[in-house]
């Protein structure tokens, strides 16, 4: 009868964790960095605080590495997105046969870390839509980015990563590349179509030049691909311009995309959809920002507020 092997406790769990991630789960290089960082700073600290072995770990000692969170300064979103890597990385010990119990599962949040995302009012995404200069070719370029975020509601990596075969202007859509390499398609609205066919046309062709061969539509001064954190900077510049009074990134843009759908009457599924969430749940944050908004103006205008 064939000896069945058994898991070494004393190696080193990360690797292969992070191995059936990639392999058997496909997520996108992306959430692996995010996946890998939140483990190795849970090594660490346990390394400290918390020696030997894994299954020997408690739900009191855990607590403490919330703690130890919160301490560090992470935002409440970061607390929430660790916590939840430590809970798979947990389920997959339990697969791999080293742990029998996910305790990581029972550290719940706290009601107040359920934050509400920051989003713009219309307004102020007008004025941050028309803060570059029309006048240069970067300018064209960034404006074109920025319509093409708001737009379409897609994250920032997944607007980076645009070709332009990926591109319909004609009819109005684009194909994007989301988490776990799902493709969606995504309308395109007149305003965005305007600006993303000038910029190929006349800005894009100039900025390529010396190399030909890269494919994404959104590039950087030197021709190559336009990376997430360049998006980025071009999002807080522009926002610096106008005296924007908030903390605003690319996913600003995302966050007021689908509010201001919904706000606007939008159904909830059509917005999943558009999205790319893969559970309602995470689309109808956008109904209690709009609920607040609601609270705000009530709380403001209403006689018997």
């Amino acid at each position: 009868m064939p000896v069945i092997p058994r898991p070494d406790p004393n190696r080193d769990p990360i690797g292969p964790f992070l191995h059936y991630l990639m392999a058997e789960c496909g997520v996108s290089p992306n959430t692996l960095a995010a996946y890998r960082s939140d483990v190795m700073r849970f090594s660490r600290w346990r390394k400290a605080h918390a020696p030997g072995a894994l299954a020997e770990l408690e739900i009191a000692a855990l607590v403490g590495y919330v703690d130890f969170l919160v301490q560090r300064g992470l935002a409440p979103s970061s607390v929430g997105r660790n916590l939840a890597s430590l809970s798979t990385f947990f389920r997959f010990l339990i697969f791999d046969g080293r742990l029998t119990e996910n305790v990581a599962k029972l550290l719940v949040a706290p009601a107040v870390w359920d934050r509400l995302p920051t989003v713009l009012g219309p307004g102020a995404v007008d004025r941050l839509l028309s803060a570059p200069n029309g006048e240069t070719r970067l300018g064209r370029r960034d404006r074109a980015a920025l319509e093409t975020l708001y737009a379409t509601g897609c994250r920032a990596s997944e607007v980076v990563g645009l070709r332009a075969r990926d591109l319909d202007l004609k009819g109005g859509f684009a194909r994007c590349v989301g988490k776990g390499d799902k493709e969606r398609i995504v309308p395109l609205g007149e305003r965005a179509r305007e600006l993303l066919a000038a910029y190929l046309s006349e800005d894009r062709p100039s900025l390529v030049a010396r190399r030909p061969e890269t494919l994404t539509v959104f590039v950087s001064r030197t021709g190559r691909p336009l990376s997430r954190i360049g998006l980025w900077r071009i999002v807080k510049v522009h926002a610096q311009a106008i005296a924007l009074h908030t903390e605003v990134s690319p996913h600003t843009l995302r966050h007021s995309f689908a509010t201001h759908l919904l706000a606007g009457g939008a159904d909830l599924r059509a917005v999943q959809e558009m999205l790319g969430h893969a559970s309602i749940a995470t689309t109808q944050v956008y109904t209690r920002v709009e609920l607040s908004r609601l609270r705000e103006v009530h709380g403001k205008f209403h006689p018997r507020s």
